[in-house]
């Protein structure tokens, strides 16, 4: 609902300010989050319990705040009904599903990869516990997702889409070398660059479902944007938790690396544009009003 209104409540331009804000708003939050966590479980009191009264708080304020904002839509009978999540896209974008779900599959499973097997990684490398090194390093994933998204914007959402997960594989290259290597310096030059490229995909991704739709259609879209993202990001975690006591850690990330690797070749050679023509258009206003034989 609240992505919803982020687009809903956006102005006309730039045309790329909707798809990044509703879909960059997770990622920059995840970075300020594991930088201002870090610090304040190495520096602040109650290091087990003052992050969270924190999010108790901004939850409540969180709550107060889209209480008193005005909805983007008349309210209408059934609100016991409304709460059923509806899951679907316009006939229009319905081609496009299938690259969406390679880019937010493979990009969100990379995010679980660094909450999961990162902070290891990390204390490995540079030899420390400091909790704010380690949510700066995974801040250097997120923090550049929601950057390099405006990018995405001077490009036709099919280009932005390449051209995203192309650097966002590049990027893993550079990963599994630094691993492989125990080379720091790289693996955070890597890290930028898959967030990078990650935020193009994703935003790309995000305005191509987005283009042309109703408020009727934006909720159910989100709703499949959503379930995409975080099955990306527990299913390969669910499975790479049960191969870490048989498999290093330079071989699960080579395994994320080949999930990369596939996801980008098939957005490179399926990614689609939206559809332009107003037939397809017509056709589904057509079904939405005709009466029911």
């Amino acid at each position: 609902m609240i992505v919803h209104n982020i687009v809903d409540t956006a102005p006309a331009k730039p045309a790329w300010l909707a798809s990044v804000a509703s879909s960059q708003t997770v990622m920059l939050g995840l970075a300020i989050g594991a930088i201002a966590s870090g610090a304040l479980v190495q520096f602040g009191p109650w290091p087990r319990d003052l992050i969270y009264l924190i999010s108790v708080g901004l939850l409540l304020l969180s709550t107060v705040l889209i209480a008193i904002s005005p909805d983007t839509v008349a309210p209408v009978p059934g609100a016991w009904r409304s709460l059923k999540p509806t899951v679907r896209v316009p006939v229009r974008v319905r081609h496009l599903l299938a690259v969406t779900a390679a880019v937010l599959l493979s990009t969100w499973a990379t995010g679980a990869f660094y909450q999961a097997f990162v902070p290891a990684l990390v204390e490995d490398q540079l030899r420390t516990h400091s909790s704010l090194v380690l949510g700066l390093v995974f801040a250097a994933y997120m923090a550049p997702s929601a950057l390099g998204a405006p990018l995405s914007g001077r490009f036709a959402p099919a280009g932005a889409q390449r051209i995203g997960m192309a650097a966002f594989f590049a990027g893993w290259i550079g990963i599994i070398s630094a691993i492989a290597t125990g080379a720091l310096p790289l693996f955070i030059a890597a890290t930028i660059v898959a967030g990078a490229g990650q935020g193009i995909a994703i935003s790309g991704t995000t305005r191509s479902l987005l283009s042309g739709s109703s408020l009727a259609d934006r909720a159910p879209i989100f709703a499949v944007v959503y379930l995409l993202s975080y099955g990306g990001a527990t299913i390969p975690s669910l499975i790479t938790g049960q191969l870490a006591n048989a498999f290093s850690l330079p071989k699960i990330a080579l395994g994320y690396g080949a999930f990369a690797l596939v996801a980008t070749l098939f957005t490179v050679i399926a990614g689609r544009n939206p559809h332009t023509d107003t037939t397809i258009q017509h056709d589904e206003c057509s079904r939405q009003i005709s009466p029911s034989p």
